[in-house]
């Protein structure tokens, strides 16, 4: 195995943290190690203490592939001193240092996350394995099967009723469309990394099954929008728990008697987290939903 050296002190990171906290959909633990599929390749990675040890399968990757993919370059003190405003996001800080954001391949992250819409990460992964294995290639990697993110191009041509057999429900359409778009090119997503977060947005709303918080996860995950505040119903818990009154009272009141938010309330809450933390205001987020998904909001 290839070994990648951590200074806590300098570059803190934590493997557990960082592939735990939902942002991802391809990696699993086995036998006290993290495989996943990065880029066509079956990753297992291992942390003790301050080195990561890995390999790559069916080729090695330079430990650089890896650094730029846990963004390992982020000046993760600065970033988290930025964002510490409040004794919520201290606490979260705390309890989770060392989890960075994934630098994701956008297509794939695209496709994850309008799979995303309306469901749990455990069918979420369903989904996305059942394209893989569909519309995938198969690497076996230490006697078990591993598959890789079918491209535009693997999708664009295939009927409808294949894609509803990988159990994507209403997402089937929306992701076949979608495929179509990016394979013709109507749409190239690493353009959208030279545009600022509104321009960038703006390009991926009018894609199908791409609304307000999807568009969110994709700039923040993969297209190095650090700005992006995705909110989904954690972060309204967390709203309603630690900073209730940043917000007017009847705003409040009408977020605590729904489940849902409507695009108005989305846009408010997402304008605070973006205004409040700064240009970092996606590391904030993934700390807060972490503190969330644990309890303690």
């Amino acid at each position: 195995m290839m070994e990648i050296p951590l200074n806590q002190s300098t570059t803190p990171f934590n493997l557990e943290h960082t592939l735990n906290c939902g942002q991802l959909f391809r990696w699993k633990k086995l036998r006290g190690g993290w495989y996943g599929i990065v880029d066509g390749k079956v990753i297992k990675a291992k942390q003790i203490r301050d080195k990561m040890f890995f390999q790559t399968f069916p080729e090695m990757v330079e430990p650089n592939f890896l650094e730029n993919y846990f963004r390992l370059n982020d000046n993760l003190p600065k970033i988290l001193s930025r964002i510490n405003k409040d004794e919520h996001i201290g606490k979260a800080i705390q309890r989770f240092r060392g989890l960075r954001i994934i630098r994701q391949e956008p297509w794939e992250c695209l496709i994850s996350y309008i799979c995303a819409t309306n469901t749990n990460i455990p069918a979420i992964k369903n989904m996305i394995l059942n394209l893989s294995k569909r519309f995938g290639r198969k690497i076996i990697f230490e006697g078990q099967d591993f598959y890789a993110f079918p491209k535009p191009s693997d999708l664009a041509d295939v009927d409808i009723k294949q894609v509803k057999m990988c159990k994507l429900g209403f997402r089937a359409e929306r992701v076949l469309k979608t495929s179509r778009i990016i394979h013709n090119k109507e749409l190239d997503l690493e353009t959208l990394k030279k545009l600022d977060y509104k321009e960038a947005k703006n390009q991926l709303l009018p894609l199908p099954g791409v609304g307000q918080k999807v568009a969110d996860c994709v700039l923040l995950f993969s297209l190095n929008k650090l700005e992006a505040f995705p909110v989904d119903v954690w972060m309204k818990r967390v709203i309603l728990e630690f900073y209730p009154k940043s917000f007017e009272e009847t705003f409040v009141e009408k977020l605590s008697c729904r489940h849902t938010l409507t695009l108005s309330e989305y846009q408010t809450i997402s304008s605070f987290g973006r205004t409040y933390f700064g240009e970092y205001a996606g590391y904030a987020q993934e700390y807060l939903f972490s503190l969330a998904r644990e309890g303690r909001a």
